[in-house]
């Protein structure tokens, strides 16, 4: 397992862990990003604050803060 920060652009992954309090972990949840769920980042932001995340055809962002709190398992 790797924080989602970690991934490459467009590398395929499926969401292994949330972290953090619980409210950010149900705000994710009620997002679409359950364990198990494929996901992939799909841009970074030039100075290096969120990513942009795509996840059940939908676009997700997240500050990187949160986005190391997310731990990920790239697909074989």
């Amino acid at each position: 397992m790797a924080p989602l920060t970690s991934l490459d652009l467009h590398q395929p992954a499926s969401l292994a862990a949330l972290g953090g309090d619980r409210s950010f972990q149900r705000r994710l949840m009620e997002l679409g990003l359950l364990p198990g769920t494929p996901l992939r980042v799909i841009r970074r932001a030039p100075l290096g604050g969120v990513l942009e995340v795509e996840v059940r055809a939908c676009r997700v962002t997240l500050r990187l803060t949160e986005a190391d709190q997310v731990l990920v398992s790239t697909e074989a």
